[in-house]
């Protein structure tokens, strides 16, 4: 049934056109982000290599350049509870509506371990903004049991909406679209009801993307690409990756699986990525 979903140009167009731009805080995220389009939607991640002071600087320079940034928080990164205060009070100075959450990869800099516990925290001091959005996984991840991720998702839904706020998920990068509805349809139905961000990767090359994925130990997606010989000759292949290889076949059911949006892995490709988007559109729209 799945397969033989036709793609909803007109839903597609949509969530290409609201799309959200993640950045890392690499060296060249400055001379990237002038390929972004006017007043767009970025999401600034939080380096283990860095500090979320460094995040928040980056969110400071663009929106001083008129873009909505989201700063991702990473609960292993937040060295005290006074800094919750610190981080609180410069998301207010910088006028931040949305903001995201995760556990992140460093090493433990203080009290929180999990994105649950720092988001206790976080909610606890009520902060003044609209909407938090958190991590979530459809191919599982290389470290935490699924069982552990599942709990962790429906607590992390049970502390945004029990203290008032809106939510999403963003999902973790996933090769296989029949995987990633498959997974939206068991959440729905066991209860998640948070609006879906669909994490895709932007138009990137396409070895570079195959070592990122390796690297990063996205989920089980790697031993998808083994199992699915045709889908890793394309990565292994010249040229970029085409992210409407996700976006179609899920434009069709999106309502259904609550997906609003799109959040994309543009690995500091923005130039390259912002062309792809251009170019789908003008096709869909035609």
């Amino acid at each position: 049934m799945f397969e033989n979903n036709r793609p909803d140009k007109k839903i597609q167009q949509q969530l290409l056109e609201g799309m959200t731009y993640e950045l890392i805080p690499l060296k060249n995220v400055h001379d990237q982000a002038k390929f972004l389009p006017q007043n767009s939607t970025m999401s600034v991640t939080c380096s283990p290599a860095k500090t979320i002071d460094d995040t928040l600087d980056l969110c400071e320079s663009f929106s001083a350049d008129g873009h909505i940034t989201i700063p991702h928080f990473a609960a292993r990164m937040v060295e005290s509870e006074e800094h919750v205060d610190s981080i609180i009070d410069r998301v207010h100075k910088l006028g931040i509506r949305k903001i995201f959450v995760i556990g992140g990869d460093a090493d433990q800099r203080g009290p929180f371990y999990d994105a649950p516990s720092f988001l206790q925290a976080l909610v606890a001091r009520k902060p003044d903004i609209d909407t938090i959005g958190i991590g979530s996984y459809p191919d599982g991840h290389a470290d935490i049991p699924n069982s552990s991720l599942d709990q962790a998702l429906f607590e992390k839904q049970e502390i945004i909406l029990g203290a008032g706020y809106e939510g999403y998920i963003a999902t973790q990068m996933c090769f296989d679209a029949k995987k990633i509805a498959e997974w939206l349809r068991e959440i729905r139905k066991a209860g998640i009801s948070l609006p879906c961000h669909l994490g895709v990767p932007g138009a990137v090359d396409t070895k570079r993307l195959l070592t990122i994925s390796l690297r990063l130990g996205i989920g089980h997606s790697t031993r998808f690409l083994k199992k699915n010989r045709a889908t890793a000759l394309r990565l292994l292949s010249p040229g970029k990756y085409d992210p409407n290889k996700l976006l179609s076949p899920l434009s069709r059911n999106a309502s259904d699986l609550g997906i609003t949006g799109v959040h994309c892995f543009t690995f500091n490709s923005v130039d390259t990525t912002e062309e792809w988007r251009q170019k789908a559109i003008k096709k869909l729209s035609s």
